[in-house]
């Protein structure tokens, strides 16, 4: 066996206890071939050893909703109603953004990604191929999708959208080795219409191939189909065929009763965007409520843009804030509950097998440093996930049993030009816009 060691930390396992153990990785398998004191393969016969010294290993976040190369646009337009900001700021830069333009974008949001412990993510953009080629040079997981719109197109355009977002869901599925998922993704009920959604959601359908969304994110998506139609958002999507297990939207923040027990009958994952929504002053999902109804709950960052950054440590954090003060209860929204919707929550709503550690399980993992100032003492290890740490406390990264990161330094990309090339692209892009 090509053994990885992560030796000499504790672990966090699968119903959140932590216990001493060491990870013994088969790196050619990409698996967690043995936890416990005693593996059987001490650091001198591991083909590679990591030190978790006084560290947490933990499964690797995923990051459940986001549109990577938006990281070029990171501050580029911020204190802006969502309508407001999308219309006159993000949608005239995306349409100025080339192919190149995505792929450096990328890069820079798989070089945060890694830093920070995330070793899978979803991904809603442009110029597909490109992501998919970072994702397979960074040696992360991905589930991704082109966004499809067809408001304000005419009806070429707008078929030739949507065709682009099955075309790619079919052609990129199992790409990168297996890591690479995909995803029919209309970018939202309101911003696709009705004809297309119908013909489109059914074809995905007879290709087996999963559907993500946005939905209920602000009232006023709520609303004009409440007006138009006389029912939920989430009933009318139900009508559409795109409320399954295998499915999963972004948001859900003004949901009511009704769509909270459609999502958990129908087995549909939400992936809560904490930060996002509070920037926008979108509202405050009910989070608690959802998984008090069973629905199966993840985190995800949203794009850079409206964050403004990529931390699923961060999102942790916020989503236990904001969804006390959305239940009025300091119990609400839990330390547990959150390191749950990071890892394993995320991982079951994008239907990727990952985000616990045990024997057979993928070997996506970080390795959290609890040595820093800030996470001293450690009463309780998940309490400091959820509230005190950080990104930079990441000290490994491992995605299929490969180490992408090793003491703070990535491994499978080049930050420096990387971070060159996110710079020179954007000031490209801001002469085009004549900004």
């Amino acid at each position: 066996m090509d053994a990885l060691l992560i030796a000499g930390g504790r672990v966090l396992l699968p119903d959140l206890g932590v216990v001493e153990a060491d990870v013994l990785v088969d790196r050619e398998a990409g698996t967690v071939a043995e936890l416990g004191d005693e593996v059987g393969v001490s650091p001198r016969e591991a083909d590679e050893t990591l030190d978790a010294s006084g560290s947490l290993v933990t499964p690797g976040l995923v990051n459940a909703h986001t549109h990577a190369a938006m990281t070029l646009l990171r501050g580029y337009a911020d204190d802006k109603p969502l309508d407001e900001w999308l219309r006159e700021d993000i949608w005239p830069a995306e349409a100025e953004l080339s192919p190149g333009d995505v792929r450096a974008g990328t890069e820079l949001a798989l070089l945060e990604l890694i830093r920070s412990g995330a070793t899978a993510f979803a991904d809603m953009y442009f110029h597909v191929p490109e992501v998919v080629e970072a994702v397979d040079a960074a040696g992360v997981r991905a589930r991704v999708g082109h966004g499809a719109v067809t408001v304000g197109k005419d009806d070429g355009d707008a078929q030739a959208d949507v065709e682009e977002s099955l075309d790619v869901a079919r052609e990129f599925d199992g790409a990168a080795d297996g890591r690479v998922s995909t995803a029919f993704m209309p970018h939202s009920l309101t911003t696709v219409d009705e004809t297309f959604l119908r013909e489109s959601v059914a074809r995905a359908r007879e290709d087996g191939i999963p559907i993500h969304f946005h939905a209920n994110e602000t009232t006023n998506e709520v609303d004009p189909i409440v007006d138009e139609r006389g029912v939920r958002p989430l009933v009318y999507a139900d009508d559409l065929g795109m409320l399954t297990a295998d499915d999963f939207l972004a948001h859900a923040v003004h949901v009511d009763d009704e769509e909270i027990s459609l999502l958990a009958e129908r087995g549909t994952g939400v992936i809560h965007c904490p930060a996002s929504n509070m920037k926008l002053a979108s509202g405050m999902a009910p989070v608690q409520r959802m998984l008090d109804a069973g629905v199966t709950v993840g985190l995800g960052t949203d794009g850079a843009a409206s964050n403004n950054d990529l931390s699923v440590f961060d999102e942790m954090r916020d989503a236990a804030m904001v969804g006390k003060l959305a239940a009025d209860d300091p119990s609400a929204v839990a330390a547990e509950s959150v390191v749950s919707m990071a890892t394993a929550g995320s991982a079951d709503a994008l239907g990727l097998d990952v985000g616990r550690i045990e024997p057979g399980a993928k070997a996506d993992l970080a390795v959290v440093d609890l040595d820093a100032a800030h996470l001293t003492p450690a009463h309780d290890p998940v309490s400091h996930l959820a509230y005190a740490a950080r990104g930079c406390d990441v000290r490994h990264t491992v995605c299929d049993g490969r180490t992408l990161m090793r003491d703070r330094e990535v491994l499978t990309l080049d930050a420096d030009a990387v971070k060159r090339r996110a710079r020179d692209r954007t000031a490209s892009l801001l002469d085009r816009l004549g900004r």
